[in-house]
């Protein structure tokens, strides 16, 4: 059986080991045969100088053979292996034929060891780059994400770890956060790939803005709603350092290339405060607050009347990322509801008024 051509032909395809590929195939082959003769002791050889796969089958060295396909009798155990005796245990060349059947068997785990090999190749030029972010060109959209090469090596970018103003067009240059790096491919995918994630944010700020990638200025939180707002809580460990401005840059000009990154997604950048009071005003940007009141997980809010919708945010998302970002729930107070407070808070006192009063009266009278 003539392997070379096949052989070739992978590696030139795959780019595999030669001697690799030789016992993926003989392997493969040995399971075809086993499947058709499950009874025999079989093996497979491929010899590199002759180009050949031969199948042998072990036999006993007998005086009388009673069993052909596990027996061979000395005198043809000699011709084989001159010093054979009876009572060896011999290999030799095995006549049997396999069918259609067999065949398709043999291509079955060919076909699996070689994709076994290629994603142990894939895993371990990757698994390093996990949680960076990589350059690739779009390859193909499909219903659950699209296809992204990186190189020669193919990456996907499922549609929740997207944005709506991800553009997926065949050829377009992309950058996504490596999410995760598999052992072995889940549906057929191995490389996972996301633009929605908080790390694919700070990566982005760390390519730059200097400061950030150089631990000068840090990234406290960050908390997204993709293609909506993210808000970036950033810290300076040098006291001649602005974060905010730092982060910015002068006339947007570091900001700019990220927010074109996202599609025109929003980046609040909120200076840290040790105070959970400034924490609050800053997250509900742009939003001017006028007083807040923290108690246990609760913020109280008041705001004028005008600065309610940008609190709150479209579709509420401003409070959310805030509340997300501070860890509180945020409340924010109406007018109406103030003054109903007010009002009952008013009444009890009066109430405990009135009481003290009645109370000392009968003091008096006694």
């Amino acid at each position: 059986m003539n392997l070379s051509a096949v052989i070739d032909e992978l590696v030139e395809e795959r780019g595999l080991d030669k001697d690799v590929l030789s016992d993926i195939i003989s392997e493969g082959m040995l399971a075809a045969y086993e499947k058709k003769f499950p009874d025999l002791p079989l093996r497979v050889k491929y010899d590199h100088k002759t180009d050949e796969l031969t199948v042998e089958v072990e036999k006993e060295v007998v005086s009388s053979v009673k069993d052909a396909e596990i027996e061979i009798s000395s005198r043809k155990a000699k011709n084989i292996k001159a010093s054979a005796k009876v009572g060896d245990m011999l290999w030799v060349p095995f006549d049997g034929k396999i069918g259609r059947i067999e065949i398709l068997r043999a291509k079955q785990v060919i076909a699996s060891q070689i994709r076994k090999i290629e994603a142990k190749a894939i895993y371990d030029e990757f698994k390093d780059k996990e949680g960076t972010i990589v350059h690739g060109v779009v390859h193909k959209a499909e219903r659950g994400g699209i296809a992204v090469k990186l190189q020669d090596t193919l990456a996907f970018l499922p549609r929740p770890f997207m944005s709506k103003s991800d553009k997926c067009i065949v050829g377009y240059p992309i950058r996504a956060l490596l999410k995760e790096v598999l052992p072995e491919p889940r549906n057929e995918n191995q490389l996972i790939l996301s633009r929605t994630s908080e790390d694919f944010l700070r990566k982005l700020f760390e390519l730059e803005i200097p400061e950030v990638f150089e631990k000068l200025v840090e990234i406290k939180k960050i908390v997204r709603s993709p293609g909506y707002k993210s808000k970036v809580v950033v810290v300076s460990n040098d006291t001649n350092i602005d974060p905010v401005g730092t982060c910015v840059g002068v006339g947007g000009v570091r900001i700019k290339p990220i927010l074109k990154e996202l599609g025109g997604e929003k980046i609040d950048i909120i200076a840290w405060d040790e105070s959970p009071e400034a924490m609050v005003r800053s997250a509900l940007k742009p939003a001017i607050v006028n007083k807040v009141q923290i108690s246990d997980n609760n913020a109280r809010v008041w705001v004028d009347e005008d600065q309610r919708s940008l609190a709150i945010g479209k579709g509420g998302q401003n409070i959310s990322l805030a509340s997300r970002l501070t860890g509180l729930h945020i409340d924010l107070v109406q007018p109406e509801q103030e003054r109903d407070t007010e009002a009952r808070l008013q009444q009890h006192l009066s109430q405990e008024e009135e009481k003290e009063l009645q109370t000392q009266e009968l003091q008096d009278e006694a």
